[in-house]
């Protein structure tokens, strides 16, 4: 079973490796203590959504993007396909989602 706090850390160790940054940049461009980014990297804490932006803009990296390939990630564990468009039958004539609100 994919936990949502893993995937998160591992997409965000992912975009901060990728950038050849280091722990410490980024906890401190976030205003996170480095052991708490820490933590939430290595899928030991939940990252609140007000942290998670912090984090996301220290990144540089919109946090629809992290969500997304948090969201890709969990998809690929459950062996589900996840279509880059919404499928017609979850779409109203009128336009938004069915159920959206």
């Amino acid at each position: 079973m994919a936990l949502f706090r893993h995937e998160l850390g591992d997409v965000l160790r992912d975009a901060r490796r990728s950038q050849g940054r280091t722990l410490r940049q980024v906890s401190s461009d976030a205003r996170v203590s480095l052991g708490y980014l820490s933590e939430i990297e290595r899928g030991q804490k939940e990252a609140s959504s007000e942290l998670l932006v912090s984090v996301t803009d220290a990144l540089g990296l919109p946090l629809s993007f992290v969500l997304r390939e948090v969201s890709d990630r969990i998809a690929v564990a459950e062996g589900v396909c996840v279509p880059d468009t919404v499928p017609d039958e979850l779409t109203d004539a009128a336009g938004p989602l069915v159920g959206a609100r």
